[in-house]
């Protein structure tokens, strides 16, 4: 009786991490604009949920399974965030703000492929230069790491456009970027 009380507890919490997992990819995936992927995975989603709420209503007289349902659900939204963070969808849009009046920041960058605009701005404590960069989300910690490297005090923010429209470096960017990783692969 208790091995198989351990066994639907295992099972109802197994089932939960999968339904909320790929609850939390169709909703980043119906967000980014991915229809008919978070449509697909939807489908996957609602027949683990049927199963798992079944087994749950089934068996509710046992509150171990409802604290298995429970723990699965909330490990389920960090494995889910974890599987995007892996599949960084879409762009990041990093504003940049330096000291550094010779422009080496914007220079060395766009040698590394990135598209960077870059411009004078005026701080509360004198004259800065300012740059946007749009880069995909795969490369962000890159980028991060990069600016860090060429300017540690450079103030950086970051967000996801919602649109993009226009400008040079879609095809372009992606076509250095990957040519970057080619090299960084044959440098390891």
């Amino acid at each position: 009786m208790l091995e198989n009380s351990l066994v639907m507890v295992a099972i109802i919490f197994s089932i939960n991490i999968f339904y909320v997992s790929f609850f939390t990819i169709r909703m980043i995936l119906t967000l980014k604009g991915y229809r008919y992927y978070a449509a697909g995975v939807s489908m996957v989603e609602v027949v683990i949920y049927v199963v798992g709420l079944g087994l749950v209503l089934d068996n509710l007289n046992e509150i171990q399974n409802l604290i298995a349902y429970a723990v699965g659900y909330g490990l389920g939204v960090i494995i889910g965030m974890k599987i995007e963070e892996k599949l960084a969808l879409g762009y990041i849009t990093v504003n940049v703000i330096t000291t550094d009046n010779g422009l080496e920041l914007p220079r060395k960058l766009r040698e590394l492929g990135y598209g960077v605009t870059d411009w004078e701005a005026n701080g509360l404590e004198g004259d800065r230069f300012a740059m946007q960069i749009l880069t995909p989300r795969k490369y962000e910690l890159k980028l991060y790491d990069r600016i860090k490297e060429i300017d540690p005090k450079a103030f950086m923010i970051s967000y996801e456009p919602k649109a993009i429209h226009g400008g040079f470096w879609v095809k372009s960017v992606r076509r250095r970027m990957s040519q970057e990783e080619k090299n960084e692969q044959k440098v390891v």
